[in-house]
Formats: C-alpha cells, sequence, structure tokens
C-alpha cells in the first residue's frame, strides 16, 4: 500500500508573454537566482512536504533538470519534472497524474504557481492542516480595496460589500484523488476547460459540486504575470525587506 505524501504541485508551464521577455517569466532572475528556484525552495524547505513535482514547458525542461541539480532541490523525484500541456488546466492534470502513479490517492496536494515565491511557511502548514479537517483549501486574502463590477469596462454596475470579498490565491489543496476526479469531470463535458466558470482549482472543484474550504493567506504572495509584477517582486525579494516580510506575515 502506498505511503500518503504531501505533495507540492507547481505548474511552471507559462510563456510569459504578458511579461515580454526573451525567457518564461518563471526562468527569470532574481538577485541572481531565477524564479521558480526561489519558489522551489520555499516547499523544499519546508518540513511537512515530502515531494514535489513540476510541470514545465517541454522546451525548458533540461534547463530546469539543471537548476534542480544546482540548487539542490531533492524532493523531486525522478521523473517529477513533467512536460506541461496544453493549457494550465491541462499542465496541472499531468502533474496530478504523475504523482498519482507514484504515491497514494489519499496524499494531500498544494497546487502552487511556479511564479508565486513569496509564500511562508505558515501558509504551507495551514493549507496541509485545512485538508486534513475540511478536505480542502483554498488560501485567500481579504479585499482592501473597494470591489467593484463593470459588466462594460465603462461604467459601474455594482459595487461590492468589501468584508465579504476575497481574492483566491496559492496554494489551493485537495487530497490528490478528489481534485483528479473533478479533472476526469470537466474534462469529459462538453466544454471541458474552455468552460470560462474554470479560472483555477477552486472553481473546478465547486463546478463539480465541491465544497472548498477557505483560509487566509499572506498579502505579498503575489503571482508574477506583469512587468509591475517583477519590480514589486524585486523589492520584496532584497535581502534586507525579505527577512522582515515573512516575519510580519507570520505573526498571528
Amino acid at each position: 500500500m502506498k505511503e500518503e505524501k504531501n505533495i507540492a504541485i507547481i505548474f511552471a508551464g507559462g510563456t510569459g508573454s504578458r511579461m515580454g521577455a526573451d525567457l518564461p517569466k518563471q526562468f527569470l532572475k532574481i538577485y541572481g537566482k531565477e524564479i521558480i528556484i526561489h519558489t522551489l525552495e520555499k516547499f523544499q524547505y519546508n518540513n511537512n512536504i515530502d515531494l514535489i513535482y513540476v510541470g514545465c514547458i517541454d522546451n525548458y525542461i533540461t534547463l530546469l533538470e539543471e537548476l534542480v541539480q544546482k540548487y539542490q532541490i531533492t524532493k523531486i523525484p525522478i521523473g517529477g519534472i513533467i512536460p506541461g500541456g496544453t493549457t494550465g488546466q491541462d499542465t496541472i492534470y499531468k502533474i496530478l497524474k504523475k504523482a498519482r502513479e507514484d504515491n497514494s490517492g489519499n496524499s494531500i496536494c498544494l497546487i502552487h504557481d511556479g511564479v508565486r515565491p513569496l509564500i511562508t511557511n505558515k501558509v504551507i502548514n495551514d493549507n496541509i492542516e485545512s485538508v486534513k479537517k475540511y478536505g480542502s483549501s483554498i488560501t485567500a486574502t481579504k479585499a482592501f480595496e473597494t470591489p467593484i463590477i463593470s459588466l462594460d469596462g465603462t461604467s459601474i454596475d455594482k459595487v461590492l460589500e468589501r468584508n465579504t470579498v476575497y481574492t483566491a490565491q496559492a496554494p489551493q489543496s485537495f487530497r490528490l484523488d478528489d481534485i483528479i476526479k473533478a479533472h476526469k469531470k470537466i474534462r469529459n463535458t462538453k466544454d471541458g476547460y474552455n468552460n470560462p466558470k474554470i479560472v483555477d482549482s477552486c472553481s473546478l472543484m465547486m463546478e463539480c459540486g465541491n465544497k472548498v474550504h477557505l483560509i487566509e493567506g499572506n498579502r505579498g504572495n503575489i503571482k508574477v504575470t506583469t512587468v509591475e509584477d517583477y519590480i514589486t517582486l524585486l523589492g520584496n525579494l532584497s535581502i534586507k525587506d525579505h527577512e522582515q516580510i515573512i516575519k510580519l506575515s507570520e505573526r498571528k
């Protein structure tokens, strides 16, 4: 019988087209180290994470393997770097299937962006505990500015109550068999991953009728998508500021 594990599922298959860079954004460097390595190290050095699986652009797998060896990311097993799929969700599904081949379906998987490196140990640990207790964990932060809805992008249709609005982040975490079952169900529908309601693992699970549990994350845990995000990350990962950011985000 396969042993239950706590597994990080990292998807780093994006091309970074919105960044306008020569490299996919996950391979851009911050202080001499690639963003994807900053992210992987957070799971490598967390005592509760047993294994890491990564989805990567096919042409960059060799580079990632070299970086993993250079920075001694030892929790990635042999064959644990998987070529990405046709979409983000397809990439995640391929990683999940590979993880399931090697591990118990009752294992906990934390699905995380490869370009979201400011995650804290507390958020990782809280995700694991939430899945143990509730079967799921969606990392989110409260809205600090007033959220509005505009259907046409020129006029305001509705102002939402800020106290009830959260922004979903990552990790989004589940039992391995539960999330794979949801993927299979969606893939067998007419629209599949093209369903506009499916934007992440949380919405995928909810579309399949599953209730998901929210935990509070750290606001600094940004996803690097634009040049502005990269500049923010550059500031947050400076040696002096980074230690203080982590201390403040873990004060509870």
